[in-house]
């Protein structure tokens, strides 16, 4: 016994000396040179040539600059990724080709889909965690932190945008990462179009959309609706998503948006399964989650309005303004409080001024803001009896409001080298009210905040070399939810603290010779009180969570997209993540060193897609995940697997008419694996099993009324 712990003394000291911040920032600005610099020097001197792959230009970084201009590791995908012969079923289909990204729990609709950036909301039992959720500008994430992507509409989504890493300084509490997806306009001619698809498992979905311009306005309103059985026991959804988007135009200088949102849905939540249930059964269901009836039901509103104006070439403000409706009545796997009723109601807006100007004839761009939301949630909890709601035992309100102005400048002192310095104050209020008193008065609040600076440098001596280095930082607090006391009582946990991280990382990207895109980024985020999950046997089912004491991820992102002839793109990513826990104990051990659960040290994927003039295409592509660790400990673990999915359409125009069938083959070599660990199940139940091959099929109509 004494070599391996020795050995595994060794390792560590090794690898917390070489992840030094400050030393590691330095030798990956140093790796990162030596390795591309040479590519980029050959890349400014070599003669133009025609433009093959169209630059990006993202605005989720508060202003409108290209891709490659931004000091931070952004990834987006276009409507062809997003729309283009796909199940439309979730966002992993379309954003699987960014690296840092990892998807779990695709076909558990009452949990929503786990996504996680650098390790930022793989803790999530449910909904979306640590990671900022935007549509058309407005937050989906709510102001505790917590979000869903009940709301995104993907059959309307003309592009997404991923920022991988912390971001707090431009979007406060849970910000270790940004996706910001983005409704598409209407063409100048008006149309009409349809679409149905048909697949396994009893999926069938239906869509019309219709959009155009009348006047100043522009318009586009999209209709889906989604019926799927599932492939295991107890697995199935209803959906009905509403999403319209109208725009218009005040003057020469300003514009009004409106948006208007409306979902409502019906899961039911199979739950986890032993590794000897999965092994005697893949399908089957828990049989505590069909005991209570597990699942959820949803109804949401939203409306938002963005404001522009551009003054004039230096001066444009935006204004923003929404307002949320959700009901949701869910059923939990266990009996005590089982049941819950929630109403709630989000207010929120913002103000953003970008001046640009110069200083000392060299270029500078400041942004300054401020935003403000509300959260009200009346909560209560019945007690579950075998699917019936019973006798109330829980009845509180949560309040959340919070502030956080923000300033970002970024001056451009050398022609290749601009400095970006920003920072955020964010002030997140927690209040509790209890009306149910009969097991005393848990009453109380909490009030957390926290600055957020970043520092951010980009060497740019040519489109096909970009050099960049930055240091940004992210808080992330518990939500109402996690907030939850595990004594059973109402009232906020109080050994509880808010997560904080500090990112260092460099990278490069760029386009070589016009028919290649690469990026590179190397980083490793230092976080302390890392809010992890655990379940309780007499909850199970049901997620708490504790404070690690401190963590560090290591990794490195490789993104590449080649265009090596007309019609025929290549797209890689490549990511490594050596995230791991440098101090946590607890009662149940030390688990020091140890691997964060829930994150997979290797990750690839490939992407051979063909488009030919006659409006064939194919895209086939591969994914492969590492094992995955499903608890503190490292004890148990779900295998590694390799996936491959293959679509196929046409797409053809007569006159106003445009005719697309396709049809979509997922899992093509039948692999078993897991879509979903829940990280420290109770009872051992860490697993949620994935449908092995399956195909799905469908025709898209559309009219132009030319």
């Amino acid at each position: 016994m004494a070599a391996p712990l020795c050995a595994k003394m060794e390792v560590s000291e090794m690898r917390k000396s070489f992840f030094n911040p400050f030393v590691q920032f330095l030798l990956m600005a140093r790796v990162v040179m030596l390795g591309i610099e040479p590519i980029g020097i050959q890349a400014a001197e070599a003669p133009e040539e025609p433009v093959k792959l169209e630059p990006v230009v993202v605005t989720s970084t508060r202003v409108e600059q290209p891709l490659v201009k931004v000091p931070a590791a952004v990834g987006m995908v276009e409507k062809e990724d997003i729309q283009l012969g796909q199940q439309a079923v979730g966002l992993d289909e379309s954003l699987e080709a960014i690296p840092g990204l990892h998807f779990q729990n695709r076909f558990n609709f009452a949990q929503d889909l786990r996504i996680s950036i650098r390790g930022f909301g793989a803790r999530a039992g449910f909904g979306i965690r640590g990671i900022k959720i935007l549509l058309d500008g407005i937050p989906e994430t709510l102001p505790d932190g917590q979000g869903n992507l009940d709301s995104v509409d993907l059959g309307s989504a003309e592009r997404i945008e991923v920022i991988r890493g912390p971001v707090s300084s431009l979007y406060g509490n849970a910000s270790g990462g940004v996706i910001s997806v983005f409704t598409e306009s209407g063409p100048e001619q008006p149309f009409l179009e349809s679409r149905a698809s048909f697949g396994e498992f009893g999926f069938q979905q239906y869509r019309l959309k219709s959009g155009g311009e009348r006047g100043p306005m522009n318009y586009l309103v999209n209709l889906t609706r989604l019926d799927l059985e599932g492939w295991r026991a107890h697995s199935g959804t209803e959906n009905l998503l509403v999403n319209s988007k109208f725009q218009f135009t005040l003057n020469e200088t300003s514009n009004l948006t409106a948006l208007v949102n409306f979902v409502d849905t019906t899961s039911d939540s199979p739950g986890g399964l032993t590794q000897a249930q999965v092994d005697s059964d893949r399908q089957q269901a828990s049989s505590r989650n069909l005991q209570f009836d597990a699942g959820e039901e949803v109804n949401q509103e939203r409306v938002g309005m963005v404001y522009r104006n551009q003054f004039t070439q230096n001066h444009e403000l935006t204004a923003t303004t929404y307002y949320t409706s959700r009901s949701l009545d869910s059923n939990l796997p266990f009996q005590s409080g089982g049941a819950v009723d929630l109403e709630r109601f989000v207010v929120g807006g913002g103000v953003k001024y970008i001046y640009s100007s110069q200083i000392l004839s060299k270029q500078n761009r400041l942004v300054v803001g401020i935003d403000l939301e509300h959260q009200n949630d009346d909560r209560q909890r019945f007690n579950n009896d075998n699917g019936q709601r019973g006798s109330l035992t829980f009845n509180q309100t949560e309040k959340v409001s919070t502030v956080g102005p923000f300033i970002q400048n970024e001056f451009s002192f050398l022609e290749n080298l601009t400095l970006t310095l920003g920072g955020r104050y964010d002030r997140v209020q927690f209040e509790v009210e209890d009306h149910f008193l009969s097991d005393g008065d848990d009453s109380g609040d909490r009030t957390l905040d926290k600055i957020s600076p970043r520092v951010g440098l980009l060497y740019s001596p040519s489109p096909s070399f970009n050099l960049y280095g930055n240091i940004s930082t992210t808080f992330e607090t518990p939500t109402t939810t996690e907030f939850a006391n595990p004594s059973g009582a109402g009232g906020f946990n109080p050994n509880l603290e808010p997560m904080t991280a500090v990112n260092y990382e460099v990278g490069v990207k760029g386009e070589f010779k016009r028919k290649l895109r690469y990026e590179v980024a190397v980083f490793t985020v230092r976080a302390e009180d890392e809010l992890i999950p655990f379940q309780l046997p007499d909850f199970p089912g049901r997620t708490f969570f504790q404070n690690a004491g401190k963590s560090t991820r290591n990794g490195i992102e490789l993104g590449l997209t080649v265009e090596p002839m007309e019609g025929l793109t290549l797209t890689g990513a490549y990511t490594y993540s050596d995230f791991f826990f440098e101090e946590f104990r607890t009662t149940d051990g030390v688990f020091d060193d140890n691997q964060i659960p829930g994150i997979p040290k290797n990750q690839a994927y490939g992407e051979i897609a063909y488009f030919h003039p006659s409006g064939l295409y194919g895209v086939w592509n591969v994914l492969f995940v590492d094992e995955v660790f499903a608890d503190n400990a490292n004890t148990v673990k779900s295998d590694a697997y390799t996936l491959s999915d293959l679509r196929l359409g046409y797409v053809k125009h007569f006159g106003s008419w445009e005719f697309s069938p396709f049809i979509g083959l997922n899992n093509l070599f039948d692999e078993e694996y897991n879509a979903n660990v829940i990280v420290n199940a109770g009872g051992g139940r860490f697993f949620e099993p994935a449908p092995g091959f399956n195909a799905y099929g469908g025709v898209n109509l559309g009219y132009s009324f030319f």
